[in-house]
C-alpha cells in the first residue's frame, strides 16, 4: 500500500475558491452553492477578506482582475487601480519641499478602486444580487471573527503606525492593542459602510456619508481629495498585454508596459 505524505488534493465539479483566510474561502463556496458565477463568489471572498485580513485588504484598496469564460472568451482584463486626486499637482508636491513621491502620508492615498470594480465585474458576469455577495463580509464585520494567528502577528507589527492617528487606533486597536490570535473582531463602522454599498451600489461607496467621511479624513491630513475625484472614478476594462515564456501564454494585469515583459530573461 502506497505510503501519502502531506494532505490529499481536493477535486470538485462544481468549482474552488481559494484564499489566504478560510472565512473568506468559505464565502465564495456558499456562493457558488447558491449557483453564483465565479466572479459572484470572487467578489464576496474578496469583501470577506477586507474584514477579516484588515492590515493587507480592504475597501479603500483597488482592484486587478482577469476573467477568462469556459466557452472560451477572455481573458478580459479589468484595471480598477485608482487614480490621484486632481489637486495632487507637482507644484504642490514641490511647494511642500518634496522632489520625490513620498512612500507614506496621504498624498500616496489615490482614490478607491475595488468598490468600482466590484461594480464592474457584477454588471458583467454576476447572476447573485450584490446585497448577497456581500451579506457574509457584512455579518462577520457586524458581528466579529475569531482573528487567526497570522493576521494577528501581522496586526501587531502596525500598532505604532496605527497608535499615531485616533481614528485608526480605535478601530484597529481595541482595548490599546492589536486583537490577538483567537480574539474575535467586529469593525460596525465597515459593516454599515458595505450596507451602502449593498443598498445602493457604488454610490453608496462614492458619495454620501463613506465619501465625506474619506474626503474629512483627507482634508484633516492636508489631502487634496474632492466629491469629483471619488464621483468620476470608474473601472476600466482593457485587453490583457501578453507574452509567451517557455511554451506558456502569459497575461498579466497591472501598469507595466509590454516592452517590459516582452523579452522575459533566460534562466
Amino acid at each position: 500500500m502506497p505510503v501519502v505524505a502531506g494532505r490529499s488534493k481536493i477535486a470538485t465539479q462544481f468549482g474552488i475558491v481559494a484564499a489566504s483566510q478560510p472565512l473568506a474561502a468559505r464565502a465564495g463556496v456558499q456562493i457558488l452553492e447558491r449557483g453564483g458565477h465565479a466572479v459572484d463568489a470572487a467578489i464576496a471572498a474578496n469583501a470577506v477578506m477586507g474584514v477579516v485580513e484588515p492590515e493587507m485588504n480592504g475597501i479603500g484598496g483597488d482592484l486587478f482582475a482577469m476573467v477568462s469564460e469556459s466557452s472560451g472568451g477572455g481573458p478580459y482584463g479589468l484595471n480598477a487601480g485608482g487614480w490621484a486626486p486632481g489637486g495632487l499637482t507637482p507644484g504642490l508636491l514641490k511647494a511642500q519641499g518634496l522632489t520625490d513621491m513620498p512612500f507614506s502620508g496621504i498624498h500616496t492615498v489615490t482614490v478607491p478602486g475595488a468598490v468600482a470594480g466590484w461594480a464592474a465585474l457584477h454588471r458583467r458576469f454576476g447572476r447573485l444580487p450584490i446585497a448577497d455577495l456581500l451579506a457574509p463580509a457584512v455579518f462577520y464585520a457586524e458581528h466579529g471573527f475569531p482573528v487567526s494567528d497570522v493576521i494577528a502577528a501581522r496586526w501587531a507589527q502596525w500598532t505604532d503606525k496605527l497608535s499615531a492617528d485616533s481614528s485608526a487606533a480605535a478601530t484597529y486597536l481595541p482595548n490599546g492593542r492589536a486583537p490577538r490570535s483567537g480574539e474575535l473582531f467586529a469593525n460596525r463602522d465597515l459593516a454599515s459602510a458595505l450596507r451602502r454599498i449593498a443598498s445602493d451600489g457604488p454610490a453608496g461607496f462614492y458619495a454620501g456619508p463613506t465619501a465625506a467621511a474619506i474626503l474629512e479624513c483627507s482634508r484633516a491630513r492636508g489631502g487634496t481629495m474632492t466629491a469629483e475625484d471619488l464621483r468620476d472614478f470608474d473601472a476600466e476594462w482593457v485587453d490583457p498585454i501578453s507574452t509567451t515564456y517557455r511554451d506558456w501564454r502569459v497575461y498579466p494585469i497591472g501598469n507595466q508596459r509590454f516592452e517590459d515583459i516582452a523579452a522575459p530573461p533566460q534562466y
